[in-house]
């Protein structure tokens, strides 16, 4: 009997001391409506957007664009916040892929890569990936609007 009860002792030990090791995951979800501001020839694209879900606000920039293809890549940063004080940073791939038949829409996939050092607050130490897919609309470069649904889940 004394070694089912050890053995019992070693195996919940084993089992905690897992459950600590065991990475702390946040679900990424929601919905952006980004719009974008020119800054002028030369210049990085600006985007702001307004989300619902796990993260309340964002703000960007579109490094660079090259025409594929099938439509568009995008080099990106983003700056994400939350209500409760967390913020990261993402490097991140748009690929935007044309809507045949509608002149200037994109399908839009983008790759956000969060930058581990550039996380705070509620958010410090995460890590890894999520994707958003959704609509953008280019013809009008005084009104470029979009929508998006971002998933995924980050770890510490």
């Amino acid at each position: 009997m004394k070694l089912n009860s050890f053995s019992g002792a070693i195996m919940a030990l084993a089992m905690s001391s897992t459950a600590a090791m065991a990475a702390e995951c946040f679900q990424m979800g929601g919905v952006a409506i980004p719009n974008f501001f020119s800054e002028g020839e030369g210049q990085p694209m600006i985007i702001s957007a307004v989300l619902t879900g796990s993260v309340q606000t964002a703000a960007g920039k579109i490094t660079a664009t090259r025409e594929t293809e099938t439509g568009l890549e995008m080099d990106m940063e983003h700056y994400f916040g939350r209500s409760d004080g967390g913020a990261f940073q993402t490097n991140d791939l748009g690929i935007l892929t044309a809507v045949p038949g509608k002149p200037g829409r994109y399908m839009i996939e983008i790759t956000y890569d969060i930058q581990e050092e550039n996380t705070r607050g509620t958010m410090k130490g995460y890590s890894g990936q999520f994707q958003s897919y959704g609509l953008v609309d280019l013809r009008d470069g005084d009104n470029l609007v979009g929508l998006v649904r971002y998933d995924g889940e980050i770890c510490r």
